[in-house]
């Protein structure tokens, strides 16, 4: 692994000091994928290792289900759950399936890079969520939608192209934080794209299917409802429509008959002039079962975006809200989709910003299977240019009180199955990956993907645990002090990148189409119901029952927290209000020299940790300190440039000037 020209991110490579003793492991499974793990990874970590498959008295380590190894079994252990058990002399990892025992290897593996003495290790970890999965925005080209680390490692002029052992690698590194679903191709899938299920596409794909499959993750595609039109012949797509019906079987049966253990579809319809069910005045429960029905017979599962509402939205009219499409459009099919549908849901109303309130559509479907989806790929959040680090905002949507059944109800408790046990439920996400050396694009960012991957496991870990150990063994090498500077750069990434961005919620103010750096009235007379509303009196969006009524989606106790200004946290009082430039935040500041302030401050910031990091220039690795250096330097001129349009903007539309007398251009 170490020839190849791409880096192992958080996996063993070499890079560390090894430990003298030696290791004996006996591994009694058939699993191809436990064997290579073990020969592949743990050779980085000791200067000798005997890796077997006979059991004998010497042994250290013994990977096997309780059957194989003759174990008693732990109560509520789930089966790709794990458990690392010490008993006389030996360390067992221990499970009910290969799948769990890969995840227990994977564990055992980052242990050691901790540090841990294999002696001490014991305990039991079950998943918190079934549904653990990413999806890729890959289109056949080569490009990739809302990609910041390079082309696709899957499509190339296209057509499938990649790197069998990148892929392998790949797929090594997702089992080692527990994914255990992938969609490999963007949700808006183009003409060529609709191709993926015909039957020359599917040889191809069966192969990449294959190394997916080796590691236990299950492998689905996008497809475009249109299908039946664009490469089936026939003249309508309506799910209603026999014909249209049976095309889709036929297909379905054909993707099955080349990848057995197909996943399913993830779909994105009537949205953003993507093609759907709308088209023929037919619900999206109508859509998505009748693509339910066609995967039934092989177990195949639809995921139904509900990234649904109005792009041609008249800015003019002040009572439709983009915030409430979701929840309007899905709440009321609540119980009419099929069993194998999964509703997919943003985490936040409207798409991914720096700052915006949990989805009210989380927790209130009772009757339908869904998940939330974070983006992990940095669309509005610095595009893996400017630094931010994800987890910690992950982590307080995760935490989040719905009250949706009484205090205590949050999101984690919701997506791990404990409000509505019927239900499947779990996380998603648009991962950050590409074709760069180091995945990624900024290295850091692969902290984001690590993060990502532990949450959907275990939403209880903590923010700071995940961070120190994601920077401990992605970078052995690092001297303490350089440790300790990106850990704090990592967790103050987000405060800072919220300072000099979009002010106290109202989110955008983004450059249009590509989203990065900043347009104050990009969106602001634009179709896409993006607004801010700022005028001379004052900024914000109403969603109070005076406005939208956004609020009256939420249960009693949210709704009554952000409808009152009293309560209404600072950090989200523009997304739920309009309120004039002299308001008082609760801070003490005024919302206009909050605005002066934070931008002034976030620039500052930056500079810091351009200074800090110089200053340990001599701790780090050459290729490392330059690579970050230099996205340090293009963060500086975005945030400079975020700092001077937002405060000149807001200075000239409120006429009250800074207090500290600071450069504004007026």
């Amino acid at each position: 692994m170490q020839n190849q020209n791409f880096t192992s991110c958080w996996l063993p490579d070499g890079r560390r000091e090894k430990r003298s003793n030696k290791l004996i492991v006996t591994i009694l499974s058939k699993a191809e994928v436990i064997r290579r793990v073990c020969h592949t990874y743990l050779s980085h970590l000791f200067e000798e290792s005997h890796i077997g498959t006979e059991l004998n008295s010497q042994d250290e380590i013994v990977i096997g289900t309780y059957e194989a190894t003759a174990q008693a079994c732990t109560n509520d252990m789930q089966v790709d759950g794990f458990e690392l058990r010490q008993e006389q002399g030996k360390t067992y990892i221990l499970s009910h399936s290969d799948q769990g025992l890969l995840y227990g290897t994977f564990y055992f593996i980052e242990q050691l890079q901790l540090g841990m003495n294999i002696e001490d290790m014991s305990l039991i970890q079950n998943p918190a969520t079934t549904i653990r999965m990413l999806n890729h925005w890959d289109n056949m080209d080569g490009s990739i939608e809302r990609g910041y680390a390079g082309r696709s490692i899957f499509f190339e002029d296209n057509k499938l192209s990649y790197d069998k052992d990148r892929i392998q690698q790949y797929a090594d590194l997702l089992s080692s934080v527990g994914i255990n679903k992938i969609c490999i191709n963007n949700v808006n899938v183009h003409q060529v794209e609709s191709r993926l299920i015909e039957a020359d596409m599917l040889i191809e794909l069966q192969h990449l299917a294959d190394i997916f499959r080796g590691n236990y993750i299950t492998m689905f595609l996008s497809i475009n409802f249109a299908s039946p039109i664009e490469i089936g012949g026939l003249k309508t797509a309506d799910p209603l429509d026999s014909t249209v019906e049976e095309w889709w079987r036929q297909q379905t049966k054909l993707i099955y008959q080349n990848i057995p253990d197909f996943g399913g579809f993830i779909v994105k319809a009537d949205s953003e002039h993507r093609p759907g069910p709308f088209t023929y005045g037919r619900t999206h429960a109508d859509g998505a079962n009748m693509l339910a029905k066609a995967l039934a017979p092989f177990n195949g599962t639809v995921f139904w975006r509900c990234f649904v509402y109005d792009c041609l939205q008249d800015w003019r009219d002040r009572t439709t809200d983009r915030a409430r499409a979701a929840y309007d459009h899905f709440k009321k099919l609540d119980g009419l989709f099929d069993e194998n549908v999964i509703l997919q849901i943003k985490n936040g109303p409207m798409d991914f910003q720096v700052r915006e309130p949990v989805s009210p559509l989380i927790g209130a479907l009772e009757k339908t299977n869904y998940v939330m989806e974070f983006q992990v790929t940095q669309e509005y959040t610095g595009q893996q240019i400017d630094l931010f680090y994800l987890v910690p905002q992950w982590k307080e949507i995760l935490d989040f009180d719905t009250h949706l059944k009484g205090k205590g109800t949050t999101v984690s408790e919701i997506l791990s199955g404990n409000l509505h046990e019927s239900l499947q439920t779990g996380i998603t996400a648009v991962v950050n990956v590409g074709r760069d050396d180091n995945w990624t694009g900024h290295e850091f960012a692969q902290a984001n993907l690590y993060g990502y991957g532990k949450l959907t496991w275990d939403p209880t870990f903590k923010t700071e645990k995940l961070l120190k150990d994601w920077v401990q063994i992605t970078y052995p090498f690092v001297k303490d002090s350089a440790t300790r500077l990106i850990e704090e750069m990592l967790n103050r990434s987000w405060m800072i990148y919220e300072k000099y961005t979009c002010p106290l919620g109202v989110g955008w103010m983004v450059k249009t189409g590509h989203h990065y750096g900043p347009d104050v009235n990009g969106y602001e007379y634009s179709p896409w119901g993006t607004y801010h509303f700022s005028d001379r009196n004052g900024l914000g969006v109403d969603r109070t029952k005076s406005g939208s009524n956004y609020i009256e989606q939420y249960s009693a106790n949210v709704s009554e927290l952000y409808a009152n200004l009293n309560s209404c946290p600072d950090n989200l009082l523009l997304f739920f209000h309009h309120v004039p430039y002299t308001y008082p935040l609760h801070s003490g500041k005024t919302v206009i020299q909050h605005i002066y302030d934070s931008h002034f401050e976030g620039v500052e910031d930056v500079e810091h940790i351009i200074y800090e990091w110089t200053r340990e220039k001599e701790n780090l690795p050459d290729d490392l300190y330059s690579h970050i250096n230099q996205k340090l330097n293009s963060q500086l001129t975005n945030a400079t440039e975020w700092r001077d349009k937002i405060n000149t903007y807001f200075y000239r539309m409120s006429g009250i000037s800074d207090e500290h007398q600071r450069l504004i251009y007026g």
